[in-house]
Parts: structure tokens; sequence; C-alpha cells
């Protein structure tokens, strides 16, 4: 790891030199003491004089001099402490066998104390990667944005790995978010590399098997299988910038910026939601109260147009019929901005009942009377049509809204057509003008308060179609828009099988 080698650099082979001289400097001094014992107690306590030098050595320096360490002690007790002393000669047996013990002891304790410290080094480096990463990821935790986090990540990954860092997204023409040190230019083939990376979600760039000319490898900054970002590394001497030692410790940091760019994305997704909640709470009641306002003078002026018009005076006649036309406009209106609130407030409920298309038609195309005044009204309903299960009230409003649209965008005097079919076990109502008709997008039709581009159907806010969509949602049912083989659009009320009612399910209703 960068840090642990910042901090524990390579033993040069100056210090090896010497970790074997000080090996063979104890076992020196063993034999001292073994020649200080030998006249005053034998030789039988030497041998294990020798033990200590060589745990000492494993402990101090690992297996290399701990192995030198045993063999010149196996050595110095042959020559000083076996007969014939001062010679390498050994003529007793139990000598020979001490030799060799003393060896296998050596080497079986120099093992192990170099095992413990190479696991002391390993626990150690480990815990300095933790730390790292820990640190690393509570840095993080305190930034908000994406460019707060890849400036962070950058300058820190920059201190870890000693190397200019870059945070790089968006495809297919990546971009620089932040860097460190700033003023770093991508070249093309940096660019391909970065691109390459967030596509395939590998390394590539200088060091591996992708793009070798680049001056810099990028690195995936993932979530599961998505690539939210790259980090690039590169050295100012062309030198790879991660060596496969470190490879760990970028893996799990690039992890930790990971989790920290989900985590600003969820906070910023929150934040608007919290205001789409605000806007759409704020609209709902504005819809309302328009509505409740108005709705009170509004039924006064039709009351007072209705019957200044029943008084038979001729001369303001065709005044007043647009004093209430206009004022019925305005009323369904009204009526729509009421019902937008209650949808939006979840307050629409169902009440389900056998409902006859045919009077439903009749009814609707009464109250829009005044809208089809100027277009004739051709239904085409036929007599076996089923029952289907609706809220009357609903399908009202549904029915009254796609009619006087279709009244509102036909031709001058062209006529509204209104016909039902069963297909398949499920009842199709439709209701077709001959308008100008819809563009390619005519699904957004529905949507409420949308204006179609490339469209001539003009005036109104959107909201009829849109709560038709809604209550027929709210029923079961589906709605589509589309355009007639010649002029004009096609709005259909799509019942499916649950809706409709079967032949004895008819009688018993009946």
């Amino acid at each position: 790891m960068a840090e642990s080698r910042a901090m524990n650099p390579q033993t040069p082979v100056t210090a090896r030199v010497q970790a074997y001289a000080g090996a063979i400097a104890m076992v020196a001094v063993s034999t001292l003491v073994g020649l200080w014992i030998a006249p005053r107690w034998g030789t039988a306590p030497v041998d294990m004089i020798y033990l200590p030098a060589v745990l000492a050595a494993a402990a101090l320096w690992g297996l290399g001099p701990a192995v030198i360490a045993g063999l010149a002690a196996a050595l110095a007790y042959n020559f000083f402490f076996t007969t014939p002393v001062h010679t390498f000669r050994m003529d007793r047996v139990a000598d020979v066998v001490t030799v060799i013990v003393l060896l296998i002891v050596a080497l079986v304790t120099s093992r192990l104390a170099s095992g413990i410290r190479s696991q002391a080094r390993l626990a150690a480096a480990h815990a300095v990667r933790n730390a790292t990463i820990a640190g690393f990821a509570g840095r993080l935790l305190s930034c908000s944005g994406e460019g707060d986090i890849g400036s962070t990540a950058c300058t820190e990954l920059r201190g870890l790995f000693h190397c200019n860092v870059m945070l790089v997204t968006g495809l297919p023409e990546p971009r620089i978010v932040t860097a460190a040190p700033d003023g770093n230019r991508l070249t093309p083939s940096d660019v391909a590399a970065a691109a390459l990376t967030m596509e395939s979600g590998e390394a590539a760039g200088r060091g591996t098997s992708r793009l070798q000319p680049a001056e810099w490898v990028f690195y995936p900054v993932r979530s599961g299988d998505e690539v939210l970002a790259a980090i690039g590394l590169a050295r100012d001497d062309g030198t790879v910038p991660v060596t496969d030692d470190d490879l760990p410790l970028l893996t799990n940091l690039l992890d930790q910026v990971a989790l920290a760019l989900v985590r600003a994305r969820a906070e910023a997704e929150t934040r608007e939601v919290a205001g789409l909640r605000e806007r759409d709470h704020l609209r709902s009641a504005l819809l309302s109260s328009v509505g409740h306002d108005l709705r009170t003078p509004l039924t006064g002026i039709i009351a007072a147009a209705t019957e200044l018009r029943a008084d038979g005076a001729t001369q303001d006649q065709a005044l007043l019929a647009t004093i209430a036309c206009e004022a019925g406009k305005l009323e369904r209106y009204i009526s729509n901005l009421l019902d937008m609130a209650r949808i939006e407030a979840g307050a629409v409920k169902l009440k389900t009942e056998p409902v006859d298309l045919v009077d439903s038609v009749a009814a609707a195309i009464k109250d829009v009377r005044l809208s089809l005044a100027d277009h004739p009204v051709a239904v085409d309903l036929p007599d076996n049509l089923p029952l289907i299960r609706a809220d009357a009230e609903l399908l009202h409003h549904c029915l009254i809204n796609l009619i006087d649209n279709a009244a509102r965008y036909s031709r001058s005097r062209g006529p509204v057509r209104i016909a039902a079919a069963v297909s398949k076990a499920e009842v199709r109502l439709s209701v077709e003008d001959e308008g100008p008709g819809l563009p390619q997008d005519a699904e957004r039709s529905l949507d409420a308060f949308s204006r179609i581009s490339g469209s001539d159907r003009k005036g109104g806010a959107g909201l009829g179609l849109a709560i038709v969509k809604a209550f027929a949602e709210a029923m079961g049912m589906k709605v589509l828009a589309s355009n007639r083989d010649g002029l004009g659009a096609i709005f259909t009320l799509v019942f499916p099988k649950a809706l409709v009612l079967t032949t004895s399910e008819t009688a018993d209703a009946g």
C-alpha cells in the first residue's frame, strides 16, 4: 500500500547486510557466554545458550537471518564444544545428535518466529488500510454534492498515491468534474479510455490491456452494475500510478466514492421530490379554492341567463344564448378543476354498479348540447351492448369531457361520432371528431396541462382529457388516443373483460 510504504520504505541492501551481521554477532556473543560456562559447569547446557540468539534474529530480521544464525550456532557449537575441539569433526554420536537437534530447533523456531512477525506486519498493514479507508469515508461523509465529493476524493487520493487524480463523468463525451491538481487536460486517447471505462466497467489506459497509449489510467466508480463515474490517475514521469499491491486499497476507496455519490444523488432526489410535493399541494389547494369560489357566482349567471331566455323576449336571445353557452363551458372547466383536485388528493371513491352505456351516452350528449349546437352527432351503439361495471358519476364525467373535446376541436359543422363495439369479451366506446388530429406523441394529450407540440389542437388547459384518463384508470379502464385514417382524432374508452357483465349477471342485475 502506498501509505504503508511511505511509512515503512522497502529495506535497502545495506539494511539486509546489517541484519545478517547482527545475527552472526549474537551467535558470537552466545559462543563467548558458552566458553565462560563450559569450564565451570560443562558443555551440557551450552547448546541451549544459542536458542535465544536464533529466536532474536527471527523476531528482529526474519527467516533469512534466523537460518544463518541457526547454521552459525550449530557450527560454533561443533567447533568449540564437541571433541575434538577446534575442529569440525565429531567423534561422539551424542555430539552429532546435539548439533543436528540444535539446527532443527533453530530452523523450526526461526520459522515460527518469522511467521509471527509476518502476521504482525500484515495485521499492521491491514490496520493502516482500514484506518485510511475509514478516514477517507469520514471526509466524504461531510460532502454534499458531486463536485464537492469529487474534489475531496481527488485531493485524498493524490495524497495517498502521490500522483495526479481526476474524476470524470458523462457519456458519450466524458467531462472532468474535478482534478488534483487543477489544470489537467485529457488527450483524445485519454477521453477514449475514460469512455471505455464507463461503458465496460473495467480499467482502461496506461498500464492496462486497453488503450496503452493513453497517459492516464481510469478505474470505474460503480454501484452494483451501474458505473457512476471514473477516477483517472497519472504520474508526471509516465510510470504506472498504482501497483498491483495498491489495487485492493484503491478498490475500497473507490467503493467509498461510489457510496458518497449515490448518497448525494439520493439526497438531491429527496429534495426534488419534497419540492414537487409542496408544489402539488399548493396547486391542489389553488384548484380547490378557485373552483369553489367561482362555482357559486357562475351558477347564478347561468340561472339568470336561462330565466331571461325563458321570458320569450326576442331582441337579446342570441346574446343570452352566447352567455349561457360560454357560462356552461366555464362551469365545466371549473368542474374539471375540482375533479383534478379530488384526483390529486386521492379523494376519488368508487360506487360501482351496472351501467347501460346507451343511457350514459344519451345523458352526456344532453349535458353538452350547447357545445354540440353546430355539430351533428352520430351515435352508433349496437342493440346487444352488454352492461358494464362502473361508477356512473365518474363515467358521466369521462363522456362529457370526451364529447366536449370532440366538439371543440372538430371543424366547423363537422360531425361528432360516438360508437361502441364488443371485441374479444371487452367493450370499446370511441368518440371521433373531424379536427386537425393528433401529432406522433398522441398519448401526451391525456396528460394534465400538456401542450402537444406540432398540433393545431389549441385551447383549454388540458384538464378534461387528463381527468378522463384518471377517472378511467380508477375504474379499471384504459383510454387510447389515436388519429383516424382520414381527418380527425379518436379517443377510446376500453372496458376490459372483468368490467363487462355476462348475460346471467345482466339478468340478475335486471
